[in-house]
């Protein structure tokens, strides 16, 4: 009785101690990660500033994802115009589908749909490309030729996913509105023109401005988590999956936990 005691207490003992250095490593990343971003923001505003890497990100950023992004924007708000119109059908109130649809898209499903597209995309790629660099010594022979890595590899990305991500947002909720409206107008037989607005008359300024912030924030999280794990992977081909892997599911927590965060303070 008293061996199963001994046991039943050791496991219990073991299981806490496992808890406790998941806390300690969960704690000493995300320091490691608020150190590695005032590390980046101090030595990207200082000359010289590359704009060829800027200009290249700029275009794999922001340009390369807009089509990833409406295709997802617009059969998003097709899929909730459909839902909408379906359960509200049942109580009358199938006159709100353009309401529902345009407050659901502008401050929450634009900005964590785009996130979590560019997180696939983008933090994977980000992640890929500089850990493959840091196993190649690539890195290392940046700091030969006196080049800092910090300034030309990282200060590029994090700068256009920061100001890059409230456009392509916004693109996702103008898509994602115009296959609600598509939906209700061509499904529904809703009149385009008492839809439009609607929508104009439902969604405020300080609707369009929490999304615009939180897609500042994903923009920050996604290029962050890819540029932390790509610079900080270890050697061999299977560091590089990991921190590709780390990355996506990294950056992918994090905008669901400030999703909710923003949400409770901007609402």
């Amino acid at each position: 009785m008293c061996s199963r005691e001994e046991s039943e207490t050791m496991r219990f003992f073991n299981m806490v101690g496992h808890v406790g250095l998941c806390i300690l490593s969960v704690i000493r990343t995300s320091g490691a990660v608020v150190c590695f971003f005032f590390k980046c923001s101090t030595k990207g505003l200082l000359p010289p500033v590359y704009f060829r890497q800027i200009f290249k990100q700029a275009i794999d950023i922001g340009l390369m994802s807009v089509a990833i992004i409406s295709f997802t924007a617009l059969f998003t708000g097709m899929v909730l115009a459909l839902q909408t119109y379906t359960a509200f059908s049942r109580f009358g109130g199938d006159q709100s589908v353009a309401d529902v649809v345009a407050l659901s898209i502008v401050r929450e499903l634009g900005p964590v749909l785009s996130g979590l597209m560019i997180s696939g995309r983008i933090g994977s790629s980000i992640a890929a490309e500089i850990a493959t660099m840091r196993v190649t010594e690539q890195i290392d022979a940046l700091h030969t030729l006196s080049t800092d890595p910090i300034k030309y590899l990282v200060f590029p990305r994090i700068f256009c996913g920061v100001t890059l991500m409230p456009f392509l947002t916004v693109i996702a909720d103008v898509i994602g509105i115009s296959g609600g409206c598509a939906v209700s107008v061509y499904k529904f037989h809703s009149e385009a023109t008492s839809y439009i607005g609607e929508t104009f008359q439902t969604v405020a300024l300080s609707d369009i401005t929490a999304g615009i912030i939180k897609s500042v924030c994903f923009g920050l999280i996604v290029t962050l988590m890819g540029c932390y794990h790509g610079y900080n992977a270890s050697k061999g081909a299977r560091g590089v999956g990991t921190a590709t892997t780390n990355s996506v599911v990294s950056s992918s927590i994090l905008i669901l936990i400030f999703n909710y965060v923003l949400t409770a303070i901007l609402f």
